[in-house]
């Protein structure tokens, strides 16, 4: 089988088929771990669930919000982890017992892909490219659709809080952060409307952290569901707007969605399931999640149309412990963690290393 995009979402299906024995190729035109998009926090229970812990730089127990009027530090009742993109990769890959190849993947063929190195065919294929949606019958190409825009840079600065600025005046629909990891900081500015430039905005939101404007990186970020299978393909992650919209936090749904697709495919290989099947069940899957992906867009619609003070009003509220502990508790569990503590099969021993395992060690 074939799984396109080597990434969050790509890795974690990879994953989910350790041990199966079946002929696994993971796809992309980039080595694993090698291009960071961003700004790489995640809730730390999911790391932990994952077995990826030791990917993290450091632990955010605080979120701080600012905006125009006011100041509001918050205690989560869970911290955020910021954490190595390439290391939390690598950890991701350790797990499975795939083949790796570099190549660019450009589209659907008959019975496969087709590649920067040739057609590549096998019956079950995942698109985990990105928002791009490479597999899907209308690929996207950044000039329209539900995207939002982030750009951040890195440069060296210290903290012990995510935080999070609401001014219009740097963005009028979206937000600024900063998330420290170790001896970085990443310093961006995100846009719901993808036509907005963030380059500038980015900028003055360093200045105002008073660290320089160094080693861009950005993407574009889906902000509505899309149908998880198509054409008798399995999509995951951002290619099936697997990222909630108001926070443009894709991560956990890269995660959460590829241990769905993966176990899917896994029956598939294991004889439990035929593709068919494995692709309608996938697909429900996906759909049951509408409402909690809906909820986290109308909140991107409404807050930012919300008038400052009353903005100000509702993080004053939110900065008491125990609606912070329900506000965040309940964003964490519209992917719930027990999902992915559900014990895995183990690997299959003695497998072959690929290339870049080879280059790793």
């Amino acid at each position: 089988m074939l799984i396109c995009g080597a990434s969050f979402a790509g890795l974690t299906v990879a994953r989910e088929l350790s041990g199966t024995g079946a002929d696994v190729l993971v796809l992309d035109r980039n080595e694993i771990g090698a291009h960071p998009t961003s700004a790489c926090a995640v809730p730390l229970p999911w790391l932990a669930a994952l077995g990826l812990e030791s990917s993290m730089q450091q632990e955010l127990p605080f979120m701080s919000f600012t905006t125009p009027h006011g100041y509001s530090r918050i205690r989560l009742p869970w911290s955020w982890a910021a954490f190595d993109y390439a290391e939390l990769c690598r950890l991701l890959w350790a797990q499975s017992s795939a083949r790796f190849e570099r190549a660019l993947v450009k589209g659907r063929v008959e019975g496969g892909v087709r590649t920067s190195r040739g057609d590549v065919h096998a019956p079950l294929v995942v698109d985990a490219l990105g928002w791009r949606r490479v597999l899907g019958s209308r690929p996207l190409n950044g000039r329209g659709g539900a995207l939002s825009r982030g750009l951040e840079v890195h440069p060296s600065g210290t903290g012990d809080a995510l935080d999070v600025i609401i001014d219009r005046s740097l963005v009028r629909r979206g937000y600024c952060w900063r998330v420290p990891a170790g001896g970085e900081v990443r310093v961006g500015a995100g846009s719901y409307d993808p036509s907005v430039a963030v380059k500038q905005p980015t900028a003055d939101t360093a200045a105002r952290f008073g660290v320089p404007p160094v080693r861009y990186q950005g993407n574009l970020i889906p902000h509505r569901l899309r149908p998880a299978i198509e054409d008798g393909c399995f999509f995951v992650g951002d290619s099936a707007g697997h990222c909630f919209a108001l926070s443009a936090e894709g991560i956990r749904g890269a995660f959460y969605f590829g241990i769905s697709c993966g176990r899917e495919l896994r029956r598939v290989l294991e004889g439990g399931a035929t593709r068919d099947e494995a692709l309608a069940a996938y697909g429900a899957f996906s759909a049951r999640y509408r409402r909690q992906f809906r909820i986290t867009y109308a909140l991107q619609r409404v807050i930012p149309a919300l008038p400052p003070r009353a903005l100000r009003g509702v993080i004053r509220a939110l900065s008491r412990p125990v609606l912070a502990e329900a506000v965040f508790n309940w964003y964490l569990g519209l992917l719930p963690l027990a999902f992915a503590r559900e014990p895995r099969p183990a690997t299959a021993s003695g497998r072959r290393l690929s290339r870049v395992e080879r280059v790793a060690r």
